[in-house]
């Protein structure tokens, strides 16, 4: 990376339990046009593949599985725009928790086992 890069710093909850996690903060390399979910994916590839984040809209053209909130707001995380600045990444919060930003998005009467 060059002195003239810009970064993205991404504040990302951690953890299986909303009360015991924690906060991770990562620099990610800004180029405009980016969607947070790109800033996602190049934090998985490049500097911690055991963080959890769905989507699927590249392989499997589904949507509404990559919603998480960006400072608070509700979005899908591959139409929010990666800025350079930092930004804090939660999990839904009226969501169960699976781990970090993952949460049970499956209505009950989808869900396997039931």
């Amino acid at each position: 990376m060059t002195e003239t890069a810009r970064l993205a710093l991404l504040k990302v909850w951690r953890g299986l339990d909303a009360q015991a996690g924690h906060f991770e903060t990562f620099e990610v390399p800004f180029e405009p046009g980016q969607s947070v979910l790109d800033g996602l994916r190049w934090l998985r590839i490049n500097k911690d593949p055991s963080l959890a984040v769905r989507f699927s809209c590249i392989n499997a053209n589904a949507c509404k599985e990559c919603m998480i909130q960006l400072d608070g707001d509700t979005v899908y995380a591959c139409t929010a725009r990666l800025e350079p600045r930092a930004m804090t990444l939660t999990p839904l919060p009226n969501k169960k928790l699976i781990r970090d930003l993952v949460t049970e998005i499956a209505p009950p009467s989808e869900r396997f086992g039931k």
